[in-house]
């Protein structure tokens, strides 16, 4: 029987600059005006004026790109700030902090850390985020998220939502084939959280659309979904659908609510 064929790496789309170089080694402080390479490897501090384009880039410090930013596989322990639009053609595994400031397109992405942008966030499958999570709206295959989430545009998944919040969150329209929402329930918040967030995090999602939605120590204005499991503490002002399991402290219809002061617990 035949080996298997070694999965490749198709190379960088083609410019008028010529071929990629096969191998680009930056270590230090280092600064071009361009980037076209099939390996771009980055340990130290490296800004690239224009455009960076690479099959596979590594970045083991802080990679800063003015202009766009496409690459077929990138991993990143450090920072990657991209001024331009970036385009992930394959897998992004990005450990720290990713800022992107133009248009975002990836293919699968796993960020531990911060991910923070001003723009539309595009996701063909999987984006699995540890950490926090800022975006204008998010498209996606599957939402993975334990952590913090500020995303006052549509959070739109082709399959699941499973957040499990950490801190302070706010969220517009959710809809997905199955939502999962859990904060931290009153008076379980773990010692750290409450010292770092203050109190007991507050969860705000505008809507949830879903087949099957089950939520825990959160506040959502409206439910839609055929199913409908609401958790311990748990609060939603309007259903449309069926509620087939409650539990005792979880609540349904307006109420009037302030938040405690900053380092106050109720």
């Amino acid at each position: 029987m035949a080996a298997a064929a070694t999965p490749r790496v198709p190379p960088p789309p083609a410019s008028a600059a010529g071929p990629p170089d096969p191998v680009v080694q930056d270590t230090g402080a280092i600064r071009h005006e361009t980037v076209q390479a099939m390996q771009w490897r980055v340990s130290g501090t490296c800004k690239v004026t224009g455009d960076a384009t690479a099959a596979e880039a590594t970045v083991a410090g802080l990679l800063t790109v003015g202009g766009r930013f496409t690459v077929t596989r990138v991993t990143v322990r450090g920072t990657l700030e991209v001024l331009g639009g970036t385009d992930v053609q394959d897998r992004a595994d990005l450990d720290g902090t990713f800022r992107p400031r133009g248009s975002v397109h990836l293919a699968s992405a796993r960020v531990a850390g911060i991910f923070e942008t001003a723009s539309d966030v595009r996701v063909d499958r999987d984006l699995v985020v540890d950490g926090s999570l800022e975006a204008r709206s998010v498209r996606v295959g599957v939402l993975d998220l334990t952590g913090s989430a500020t995303v006052p545009g549509d959070v739109v998944a082709t399959g699941t939502v499973r957040a499990t919040f950490r801190g302070d969150s706010t969220l517009g329209p959710i809809q997905g084939r199955e939502v999962t929402l859990k904060g931290p329930p009153p008076g379980l918040v773990p010692s750290l959280v409450r010292k770092v967030f203050g109190g007991n995090a507050h969860v705000q999602v505008e809507r949830v659309e879903a087949d099957r939605v089950a939520l825990e120590a959160v506040h959502v204005g409206l439910v839609r979904s055929k199913e409908i499991v609401l958790g311990p503490g748990a609060q939603v002002t309007e259903i449309e659908g069926t509620v087939v399991r409650q539990h005792p402290t979880a609540r349904v219809g307006p109420e009037s609510r302030s938040r405690p002061p900053h380092g106050l617990s109720r």
